[in-house]
């Protein structure tokens, strides 16, 4: 900028008088440099200014001791809010480190092989930046089997993430005590009994793998799409849905546990209305039926990120809700 000024000025000529605008290269130095960067762009834009000051014949003469006094105004001004924007930035990257930390122990990374079954997970946040949200999901190696639950809080923001929070927690701690996985259900249930304020509710879906059997509690939740060896699929639902969880107060039944086969080969996605409710442009769901064939390969953490690419493909654009998908494989 500082550059272009001094061109322009010394083409025209003293007829036209482009000194203040020199202001603008200190003006705009703190936005991108530290105080030394914006200090050294002062220090040459007062150098310039009375250059150009001493060519158009301005340095006794009340607009040129203005223009320069400007010039070292606006770098006093670019240093304070340098000063400024490195303590926002330095609080900010404070506050960062601290949020990652808790987002890697809310949604710890799960293991990669739990028992007899391979296991890939992705989640993508609806904010930006953020890793976590108001979907959760979990996988405990316990001597009842291989227990996982993948679920949606109603809500969005803090108080999503405060509920989703506490029903992990209550799964992480009756996962592996529970013979039952109906009693793990009803722990569930009182832990967000417990918490208090306005009510939230949760759709969740509950599985437990054994050899080669699987059995479901669905909560109110999109059914989950089993892929066959063979290449054919199924959606495994209950014959009644229960409500979500955090809604027994209102006197309904329990859901009733239903199993199906799960063999070697066989691939089990569990995902959030997130998957199945994302639009494209023209306000279509995105088809996660004709979509099973991507989940066909031997490679779990592939097929899901293929699933992933395809799913951002069809919304050309950021997600409106948080997602998560969870791919079980029998080994």
């Amino acid at each position: 900028m500082m550059t272009v000024v001094s061109v322009a000025d010394l083409a025209v000529g003293p007829e036209v008088v482009f000194l203040p605008l020199v202001s603008l290269g200190p003006a705009f130095a703190p936005l991108v440099g530290g105080w030394r960067r914006t200090a050294c762009v002062g220090g040459t834009a007062v150098l310039l200014c009375v250059g150009l000051g001493w060519y158009n014949d301005l340095l006794e003469r009340s607009q040129g001791v203005m223009s320069v006094a400007a010039v070292l105004g606006v770098t006093a001004a670019g240093l304070v809010a340098v000063s400024m924007r490195q303590e926002r930035e330095a609080k900010l990257d404070s506050v960062s480190s601290i949020a990652e930390a808790a987002q890697r122990v809310l949604l710890k990374p799960v293991p990669r092989l739990a028992g007899g079954v391979r296991v890939a997970v992705r989640y993508m946040s609806a904010v930006a930046e953020a890793r976590i949200g108001g979907d959760l999901y979990e996988v405990v190696t316990s001597p009842h089997g291989v227990r996982v639950i993948v679920g949606d809080v109603q809500g969005k923001g803090l108080e999503a993430v405060e509920t989703a929070a506490v029903v992990l927690g209550a799964f992480r701690e009756a996962a592996p005590d529970e013979a039952d996985l109906a009693a793990v259900g009803s722990r569930l249930e009182r832990a967000i009994a417990r918490q208090p304020g306005a009510e939230k509710f949760v759709t969740a879906i509950l599985a437990e793998v054994r050899s080669e059997e699987v059995t479901f509690l669905n909560y109110g939740h999109p059914a989950p799409l089993l892929v066959h060896a063979d290449g054919t699929t199924t959606w495994p639902e209950p014959s009644s849905y229960a409500l979500p969880l955090g809604l027994s107060d209102h006197g309904t039944e329990p859901p009733e546990p239903f199993r199906t086969s799960f063999l070697p080969g066989d691939q089990l996605l569990l995902y959030t209305d997130g998957i199945s409710e994302a639009r494209d442009a023209e306000g279509r769901f995105y088809p996660l039926a004709e979509r099973a064939h991507l989940l066909k390969g031997s490679d779990p953490e592939a097929a899901l990120e293929t699933l992933r690419q395809d799913l951002f493909q069809h919304v050309s654009g950021p997600l409106h809700d948080d997602a998560a998908m969870l791919v079980l494989r029998h080994r």
